[in-house]
């Protein structure tokens, strides 16, 4: 039975009800969505949910504190949807459910134009049936955006830009084109280029590698970041420079004075030093005050800012916040192209990198054998490695002015969509014993927009974990887990203390045995194509686990799935 999953104990099961098979593989999947294709055992959920009570939200919401730590309340008077019945078919359902809603949140419906797009250019969700939550992992593509680019390169004959001639001359003059829709989308003054990279984690790279740490400087950044962020400290550290962390609330983000103290202790003396901000946590859900960057600027550092999160929903402006470097992908903000970001940098801070090689492209002459080479003159090729990905860059020029388009609307619907969600998992209960079906982790808006172009507090993910009848946890395989930002994991599941007992070597399964459970969270993000009925979805799903057959149908199943097979 070594090839089927291990089968860590449901908690509500008996001891004679436990499934002994191999656990010598760890099967902690380390993806970031939740799939909600209904499986077959879930078929007799409609008929079997008639008699659960629980999936109505109609007394007031419990107060904040009974539910979810340090949050404010949301919505006292939501009403998710009504206890089905046989009689009642999922659509009718759905139709009422989407009733009750729009009493609740009214101005969902001045996002319109959003479920028009839903229908033009991601019609592909409603025909598969996918009901898609991973837009922190990436976004969905516009259908439009593919057939535009398509037809480009039928049309188009490019070339190399590090060539000479027709084809490469209109391959650089798109690239020029697309560096400037960059600048102009994210509103930099004059002073900023753009370097195209492979993704924002190349472009992270870029900077730590060639950022001039010294002894005598050093390497901020937030516990609740990226690994990406996290692994610039390799290279500090490399050089001799110090390291210092603001720690994390439990849900995530940063206390806003602590972090002025520690950037206060630490300010550059003689040498500067680097400070990493993460605009928007992919995992906590904690959107940091941009206005840190100016504060840090004040005393000496020099400022970097993972937008990568951020982007995809929030107007982001450089002449407002004029950060030293900034880094995004642009796949994560409009599905496609994959394989390019960027790095958005003052070409006064790229002057003061000190890049530890050159490459193809990087360079106008060079001896061989000896040790003289000239680096080209042009400041942002100087840091372009190779050929750039000149096939694309037309369709990032399309995706930018595509996103300009529908950026406005999307906050807003993203904060009836993510409230509505909060609400509804919050409130659902187990059948058998009335206990919460899920533990929300991450930070909770506390501000609910009511009209087009207000920016939210937070973003549009929730981390949470599914609690058994007994309140203990269902293994997050059971579900699906992410555990890219392992210090907001760390925050939100409480195990700081066990995070400073890892050692070189250390496996994720060395770790979840310290700790006596998967490490990870479920991760709920919602993006640009999301709508009422993918978050009623959600909704559905998690309360078949408050079903006590349903659930353990599922589990049965999910325990004698070969390993590698999706259910």
């Amino acid at each position: 039975m070594g090839n089927k999953h291990s089968s860590p104990v449901l908690p509500d099961q008996s001891r004679e009800q436990r499934i002994g098979v191999n656990t010598n593989h760890d099967h902690s999947a380390p993806v970031s969505r939740i799939s909600l294709r209904y499986h077959k055992s879930q078929a007799s959920l409609l008929k079997s949910i008639s008699s659960h009570d629980t999936l109505s939200c109609e007394k007031p919401a419990p107060p904040p504190h009974s539910y979810h730590p340090n949050v404010t309340h949301l919505s006292p008077t939501l009403t998710t949807y009504a206890p089905l019945t046989p009689s009642i078919s999922r659509q009718d359902a759905e139709a009422r459910a989407y009733s009750a809603f729009l009493k609740s949140f009214p101005e969902y419906q001045s996002t319109w134009i959003l479920d028009t797009l839903r229908r033009t250019d991601f019609a592909r969700l409603d025909r598969t049936g996918e009901t898609y939550v991973d837009y922190m992992g990436g976004a969905q593509h516009p259908e439009s955006l593919v057939r535009v680019h398509s037809a480009f390169l039928t049309e188009s004959v490019m070339g190399n830009t590090h060539s000479v001639s027709n084809s490469s001359k209109l391959s650089s003059r798109y690239a020029d084109e697309a560096r400037d829709a960059v600048l102009s989308f994210f509103r930099a003054p004059p002073g900023y280029t753009v370097v195209f990279t492979a993704n924002a984690t190349a472009a992270l790279k870029l900077v730590g590698e060639a950022y001039p740490f010294k002894s005598n400087n050093g390497y901020i950044l937030g516990a609740d970041s990226h690994n990406s962020v996290h692994g610039i400290r390799e290279y500090a550290s490399r050089r001799g420079a110090q390291v210092h962390y603001i720690p994390s609330t439990s849900t995530g983000g940063f206390v806003l004075s602590t972090a002025k103290d520690i950037l206060s202790q630490h300010r550059p003396q003689n040498a500067s030093s680097l400070f990493a901000l993460t605009g928007l946590s992919n995992i906590t859900n904690a959107k940091n005050p941009l206005s840190i960057i100016g504060f840090a600027s004040s005393l000496g550092y020099h400022t970097l800012l993972d937008a990568a999160a951020l982007a995809p929903s929030s107007v982001i402006s450089l002449s407002e916040t004029p950060v030293d470097a900034m880094v995004v992908s642009f796949y994560k903000m409009f599905g496609y192209p994959t394989g390019v970001g960027a790095l958005i940098v003052k070409e006064s801070f790229l002057q003061i990198l000190e890049r530890p090689w050159f490459a193809g492209g990087t360079v106008d002459v060079v001896q061989v054998p000896g040790p003289v080479f000239t680096r080209t003159s042009v400041l942002h090729e100087q840091f372009e490695d190779g050929t750039i990905n000149f096939m694309t860059l037309p369709a990032v020029t399309d995706g930018l002015r595509f996103l300009s388009a529908y950026l406005p609307f999307l906050p807003l619907r993203l904060s009836c969509l993510t409230h509505y969600l909060v609400a509804s998992l919050s409130c659902l209960r187990h059948d058998s014993t009335g206990t919460p079906v899920v533990k929300i982790l991450s930070k909770l808006p506390s501000k609910r927009l009511k009209s087009v172009g207000e920016q939210c507090d937070s973003g549009s993910t929730i981390s949470l974990i599914f609690l058994s009848p007994s309140g203990e946890m269902i293994p997050n395989s059971f579900i699906e887990c992410c555990m890219c930002n392992p210090g907001g994991a760390a925050s939100l599941l409480g195990i700081q203390n066990q995070m400073e007992r890892l050692y070189p070597g250390v496996t994720l399964k060395d770790f979840g045995q310290v700790v006596g459970r998967e490490l990870g969270v479920v991760r709920i993000s919602l993006g640009l194509a999301s709508n009422f009925q993918d978050a009623w979805k959600i909704v559905m799903f998690a309360s078949s686990l408050a079903d006590s057959r349903t659930r353990q149908a599922l589990w049965d199943t999910w325990t004698n799935v070969p390993i590698g097979q999706a259910m």
